[in-house]
């Protein structure tokens, strides 16, 4: 009998789209964000906006576009 696929196995939305590494990084980004304002509020004019950008246009980028390690098959034919 054949097996029916989902409408998430045939759009191929299976897994996660994310890693450990990019919620790893989109985290940092988030914290560099927070501390940024924090920092921000108490008047912090040189390293609130430095923090900022690192984690709006640095951090959060990279851990969306962060592939990761990719697993390679050992198969081996002979």
């Amino acid at each position: 009998m054949a097996k029916v696929k989902t409408e998430q196995e045939t759009a191929g939305l299976t897994g996660l789209p994310f890693t450990k590494e990019n919620y790893i990084l989109m985290g940092a980004a988030l914290a560099a964000i927070i501390f940024g304002y924090i920092l921000l509020g108490s008047g912090s004019i040189t390293m609130a906006p430095i923090l900022l950008v690192l984690g709006y246009c640095v951090l959060f980028p990279v851990g969306i576009i962060w592939g990761g390690r990719k697993r390679k098959d050992v198969t081996e034919q002979e």
